[in-house]
């Protein structure tokens, strides 16, 4: 069998080549969903930065070669690209109103006098 490869899938896995089309499907994690999908266009969404309304700008997903004994189901999991419907559908971002003064002046920096005994380590 030479030139065959080694090369894993399970029944409910869709093996995707990397030479589809933009109208064709990929794999996603909850279904086949058409390359360029928004998410917005399948749920209803409030507030969400553009890179979560397009998993598609996602990438670097390559798996390295791990031997199959220390794989992990997170590993398999991480490998996958997002799709809509792992997206978040809303986004609530922090105020930055405790990190504002600290950018202007810097952190605060302890200049006090060290007065305790050091330890012999002999």
């Amino acid at each position: 069998m030479a030139g065959a490869e080694n090369k894993l899938t399970l029944p409910h896995e869709v093996v995707v080549e990397e030479s589809l089309g933009a109208s064709q499907p990929t794999a996603g994690s909850g279904g086949m969903v058409p390359r360029g999908a928004k998410t917005s266009d399948y749920y209803r969404t409030h507030n969400i930065p553009g890179r979560f309304d397009n998993p598609d700008c996602f990438g670097g997903y390559d798996i390295k070669p791990q031997h199959p004994m220390y794989r992990t189901t997170n590993m398999t999991y991480g490998g996958k690209p997002p799709s809509v419907h792992t997206m978040p559908t809303s986004f609530h971002a922090r105020t930055q109103k405790f990190s504002e003064p600290l950018g202007k002046c810097g952190m605060y920096r302890n200049e006090g006098f060290n007065t305790a005994v050091d330890v012999s380590k002999v």
